[in-house]
């Protein structure tokens, strides 16, 4: 689990969990460089769900196989770096929006760029509109569920871009005391309710820092023709 990752998840459990909650579901739990049961309340009954057993897995499933929970079970589910693996990541967020109680949270962080890596498959990427779309498709197939954030967070120490997006089953009644998206850097920021996101920009980070190096790049060539020109004996 790279940095962000880390850090988001850390930031969803302090703004959104209260003390009435009781279990919490991970999908995608295997414990690689880090788990989101680190950074969770620690009196939650936390279940780990993956497709192979090991470090922070409970309960393994098999690909494609729903989720062996009955209906409104966990108050909450957390995948983090797992949606890019799902074969069908719309169809394993209904079965969250199953599994959760009504009231409860989904939260999803997933990469908006970042290396192709397989476990076993890499598939997908997550653009700003996506929670939108996600909403859209559970109300199709029958599910009452509403945006509570989404955004793209800056990179910290890794190379990655987080998509994160937060979601209520039923309907949210007032907005949340504190939104992930206010306590980090991040663009392209949906709030619960809002009809055009915050922070909107249509450069990736990827694209602002080649533009900064290659600024950087014609500054030092800048620098070198006029150390060249008054020191004639660096170009022979």
């Amino acid at each position: 689990m790279h940095d962000t990752a880390l850090s988001t998840g850390a930031l969803f459990f302090a703004s959104y969990a209260n003390v009435n909650w009781t279990t919490v579901v991970e999908t995608g739990s295997l414990d690689v460089n880090g788990s989101l049961r680190n950074v969770a309340p620690a009196d939650l009954f936390y279940v780990g769900v993956d497709t192979e057993f090991g470090k922070s897995v409970d309960v393994k499933v098999c690909i494609g196989d729903p989720l062996p929970f009955r209906d409104e079970f966990a108050d909450c589910i957390v995948s983090s770096s797992q949606m890019e693996h799902d074969d069908f990541f719309w169809m394993t967020f209904l079965d969250m929006l199953r599994v959760v109680k009504t009231g409860g949270y989904i939260y999803i962080n997933a990469p908006s760029n970042g290396a192709y890596h397989r476990y076993p498959n890499d598939n997908w990427r997550f653009y700003p509109d996506c929670g939108n779309v996600l909403v859209k498709w559970a109300r199709r197939n029958g599910f009452s569920v509403e945006l509570v954030e989404s955004f793209v967070s800056d990179r910290a120490g890794d190379i990655w871009n987080d998509f994160v997006a937060v979601f209520v089953k039923g309907s949210l009644h007032n907005p949340p005391t504190t939104y992930i998206s206010d306590q980090i850097k991040s663009r392209n920021v949906w709030k619960w309710h809002a009809e055009a996101p915050d922070q909107f920009t249509p450069v990736v980070e990827d694209l602002s820092i080649q533009r900064h190096q290659a600024e950087h790049i014609k500054q030092l060539r800048v620098q070198i023709e006029d150390m060249a020109q008054k020191c004639p004996i660096l170009t022979t």
